[in-house]
């Protein structure tokens, strides 16, 4: 308790920013929309799931000190970046394309529609692990917020802190886009709201690639 009590201004500080991190509108934001109004409710809290456990593999590199390398390489930050933007780009013109998925039940929304509790997580995890934006985030975090000195055990509680605010954050959100009343809604303009997500998806894959490393 008098370890916490030392840290307790940085803990504060990371709580803050990991709240402000998970609700700031990207990539994560919109396929947690897609996955619940196209696939139901389970599809959504289990790429919810995929994006909270994603956050561990940037706490990981960045209590290494592999951020700032990331950060730094041209190449490796490359890499991540036009990994990250075809991904967002092929799903987004998968989605821009569909034919058109199943009718949900606005009844039970509990529903998965075409997507398995795998691929949803899957979904949620790249996403996540492949986007820059949240590398940037955790090296200004690391970096600016906590103290060389930190121990690891403090370390970890403020993983477990943003990878938490992730998950109850996108919890809730697919709680939301799953509502039966949304989802009845979403049943009467499914093919526009489709390619509306789809092309929001290919935009963010585009500005994904061309964003710089500072």
């Amino acid at each position: 308790m008098e370890l916490l009590l030392t840290y307790l201004p940085e803990l504060l500080s990371i709580s803050v920013v990991a709240i402000l991190m998970a609700i700031s509108p990207g990539a994560d934001f919109v396929m947690i929309t897609r996955n619940s109004l196209f696939h139901g409710r389970l599809s959504g809290l289990y790429s919810a799931l995929g994006i909270g456990l994603a956050i561990w593999v940037h706490v990981a590199y960045s209590i290494a000190g592999l951020a700032l390398l990331i950060a730094q390489s041209v190449l490796l930050f490359s890499i991540i970046k036009y990994l990250g933007a075809a991904y967002l780009i092929y799903i987004g013109y998968r989605t821009f394309t569909a034919r058109g998925t199943p009718e949900l039940d606005g009844d039970s929304p509990a529903g998965d529609a075409e997507l398995s509790r795998g691929q949803a997580f899957r979904l949620g995890f790249v996403t996540n692990v492949l986007n820059p934006k949240t590398t940037l985030f955790f090296l200004s975090i690391f970096t600016q917020l906590v103290n060389p000195d930190t121990p690891i055990s403090i370390q970890l509680l403020y993983g477990a802190i943003i990878s938490l605010a992730h998950l109850f954050w996108f919890s809730a959100l697919s709680l939301f886009f799953s509502h039966p009343a949304l989802v009845r809604q979403f049943n009467s303009y499914k093919r526009a709201i489709e390619r509306a997500v789809g092309g929001v998806l290919m935009a963010f894959g585009i500005k994904v690639a061309t964003m710089n490393q500072t």
